[in-house]
């Protein structure tokens, strides 16, 4: 019989899971972290339960939050187990289990999110965190700049106080503790985005503005925004994943499993307080900016090199596609001649050394990530990881012959069609819009590349969209194993 996760059974639970040493009613709340997914809880919530096991920091707690909906649910699942989270390690060498208690609470999820701001009001709260995935900043795709017009933000800006999105949350909670002389928090993004805490800033900074621009000077000059870099695979949860936990005689609503790998490069810029994570080993680092373009490049872009030619073949899982010799083949090749060249080495890292890292991880039979959620938000996830390398390459003169053909894959991806005849579900915030695109580029190629907002100048650029119009062209004549092979025959 399984356990049911919880404080009270965490003495009683198998002899080779992991729980806490410490005495969890001792922590005190340091962080509200916003989004509390797989990522989160198997990255920065394990890191702060292993400073907590080494007697450290137990004044930085998380408390949980959510905006939306859906929120809700997570914040049941978690409640009912004391916001306890199985982790599980699944590696070829061998599997470990662990119980992290670094989260303690959860703040309740309403409609204009009262309780939210009132708990990131509160003194104890010197660091927000947020991991709401790549596209939920409101970034406007052609300008890179804020996106003043969504509905969201036009809703915030005209009901600060009442706000909708997570963002305007964070500024009433500001205006709140300015009002009352507290002081300022650090806002930390935790998304895998190039200058993530830039881009916290600017979202923020910018909301403000639409409605107190006092206010918004008062954020810009007071609040820090860390830029971070973070880094490990984690797997979305399914009924497998369940029955795993079950299996080592655990009840766990919300179990996670990941990769044996992690990584954290934070900026040291924070106004009010930070735990030592470097003593869990996370790097504190001025050059945040190189670990991140190695990661973005490498390995997310890595991920949409493989993902979208998985789907469109019903190749499950990512460890699937690199096993797959074609598909590998591809990998190796788009990654060694058009996107290491453009990578700077870090320190502990050269590029080509990185690559070889991010092979094996991808390669983990363990861990099964599915191309179905690599796939996912291609809109945000292209934009991000793929086209600056393409940018890179042409401002060299290099080929960029193989990301053309990423490219021409995820428009091929998005008609919504297997080579199998079978059908891909919605995938992306704007999988119709896509769809339409995708299913007009199978007479002209190029009017794929007309979505501004995603390729801008480089549908101009007669290396890239020649290139991309052959390939996708190819795609539909001769499939796609027949289209990696004529990239690979090059």
């Amino acid at each position: 019989m399984a356990l049911r996760l919880s404080n009270a059974t965490l003495a009683e639970l198998p002899q080779d899971v992991a729980r806490p040493t410490y005495d969890r009613s001792a922590l005190a709340p340091g962080i509200v972290h916003i989004g509390l997914g797989n990522f989160h809880r198997a990255h920065q919530s394990w890191y702060l339960h292993r400073l907590f096991e080494q007697g450290l920091c137990h004044d930085w707690a998380i408390v949980g939050a959510g905006v939306r909906s859906y929120d809700a649910e997570m914040r049941a699942k978690m409640l009912a187990q004391d916001c306890l989270t199985t982790l599980i390690e699944l590696d070829p060498a061998g599997r470990s289990v662990e119980v992290v208690g670094s989260m303690i609470d959860y703040v309740p999820v309403e409609e204009g999110n009262g309780p939210l701001i009132a708990r990131m009001a509160e003194p104890d709260i010197r660091i927000v965190a947020l991991t709401v995935t790549e596209g939920g900043y409101y970034i406007d795709p052609a300008t890179k700049g804020f996106d003043t017009a969504h509905p969201d933000i036009q809703h915030d800006a005209a009901n600060p106080d009442s706000p909708r999105t997570a963002f305007g949350a964070m500024v009433a909670a500001l205006r709140r503790r300015r009002d009352a002389g507290i002081g300022p928090f650090t806002g930390q993004c935790c998304d895998n985005l190039q200058g993530n805490g830039a881009i916290l800033r600017q979202t923020v900074v910018s909301l403000a503005q639409l409605s107190d621009p006092d206010l918004a000077g008062w954020i810009d000059a007071n609040c820090s925004f860390p830029n971070s870099m973070v880094d490990c695979i984690v797997p979305a949860t399914g009924p497998k994943e369940l029955e795993l936990v079950r299996s080592l005689g655990i009840e766990d609503s919300v179990p996670v499993t990941h990769e044996n790998f992690r990584q954290w490069v934070i900026e040291d810029d924070f106004c009010a307080g930070r735990p030592d994570w470097d003593k869990a080993g996370a790097t504190f680092s001025d050059r945040v900016h190189d670990f991140e373009t190695m990661k973005i490049r490498i390995l997310n872009g890595g991920h949409q090199v493989i993902s979208n030619v998985g789907e469109i073949l019903g190749v499950e899982t990512i460890a699937e596609t690199m096993a797959d010799p074609l598909i590998h083949a591809f990998f190796r090749k788009v990654e060694a001649e058009e996107i290491v060249p453009h990578v700077h080495p870090v320190p502990g890292f050269t590029a080509s050394a990185y690559l070889d890292l991010i092979d094996r991880r991808f390669s983990n039979p363990e861990i099964v990530d599915t191309t179905r959620r690599v796939a996912f938000d291609g809109s945000s996830r292209h934009p991000g990881f793929i086209l600056p390398s393409i940018r890179d390459g042409l401002a060299a003169g290099a080929d960029v012959d193989g990301l053309a053909l990423v490219e021409a894959a995820w428009a091929r991806y998005c008609l919504g069609k297997r080579e199998d005849g079978s059908s891909v579900a919605p995938n992306d915030p704007f999988w119709d819009d896509l769809t339409a695109r995708a299913d007009a580029a199978r007479d002209d190629p190029r009017s794929w590349l007309d979505q501004r907002g995603t390729y801008g100048d480089l549908a101009a650029d007669p290396r890239f969209a020649d290139a991309f119009d052959n390939w996708l062209r190819k795609l539909y004549d001769i499939g796609t194993a027949a289209t990696l092979r004529a990239y690979l025959d090059g």
